[in-house]
């Protein structure tokens, strides 16, 4: 099973799920513990390869991962802990495996919120992972992370979550990083389903304003899914918004999840 730390909040029987993207690991909800405590149980997961969940010998021999692959180590959390329901919090590729946890197991969601949501790969980015996928036997992954971690988050003020995901990434190993790295493969047809099907759970993206790959498409499906979801914008803000501005994604989640029980 994946790694995984809980925080527990005897005056209440709900679960705050946060999964964090490829290259992260929990520690980078440490701005989100306490706030979210006070108020709910809090359960923080580390993906395959990531964090604390180091790759198994089951694990090391599975060709490929896929996107319900890595739900379903969530799913596996989850039920080890006879969690029913939980609100789940996510970042980055994050959002894209609540998304399909929802796809798979819409009971088990109360609500989503997407942080720094991929719901598109615009003309740059599908540029980049066509290089990515030329270089990625050939450069040390670290080299492809940081160049791509400068495009996605290339201002000043951007520097700390850049950095984060940076050290977060180096304790990943070249093979690990290339298994994820081929799931970009499949990323574009199921972010076209997801664009197109509107779920009956409640969501919220949460987007920087200077998250200039993504906000715009996130815009549009907001637009098409008016009756499940929400967006706030975080002003000065860059795309890994639960590092860069805390406190306003803190207090938009909260409120979100308030208005969900």
């Amino acid at each position: 099973m994946i790694n995984y730390t809980i925080y527990k909040n005897e005056n209440s029987e709900q679960w705050v799920t946060f999964v964090h993207g490829a290259g992260g690991s929990s520690s980078i909800w440490f701005k989100q513990i306490r706030d979210f405590q006070k108020h709910y149980n809090v359960l923080l997961l580390d993906l395959r390869g990531h964090g604390e969940s180091k790759p198994t010998l089951k694990t090391a021999f599975k060709q490929k991962y896929t996107f319900s692959a890595l739900a379903n180590d969530i799913l596996e959390v989850l039920d080890f802990l006879k969690i029913e329901k939980s609100h789940f919090v996510g970042i980055s590729l994050g959002t894209i495996l609540i998304r399909q946890l929802a796809e798979m197991y819409p009971e088990r969601v109360k609500s989503m919120i997407l942080g720094g949501a991929i719901l598109k790969m615009n003309f740059r980015s599908q540029v980049l992972m066509r290089l990515g996928n030329m270089f990625k036997y050939v450069l040390p992954y670290l080299v492809l992370y940081k160049f791509f971690a400068f495009v996605i988050m290339p201002k000043k003020s951007h520097k700390q979550s850049r950095l984060l995901f940076i050290n977060e990434a180096k304790k990943l190993y070249q093979k690990e990083f290339i298994k994820w790295f081929k799931l970009t493969a499949e990323i574009n047809p199921v972010l076209r389903w997801f664009r197109q099907v509107e779920l009956n759970i409640p969501t919220l993206y949460v987007m920087g304003e200077e998250d200039y790959m993504f906000l715009p498409s996130v815009r549009k499906v907001v637009e098409n899914h008016y009756k499940s979801s929400k967006l706030f914008v975080i002003e000065k803000c860059g795309h890994v918004v639960n590092v860069e501005q805390p406190i306003a994604f803190n207090n938009a989640v909260l409120s979100f999840i308030n208005t969900t029980k």
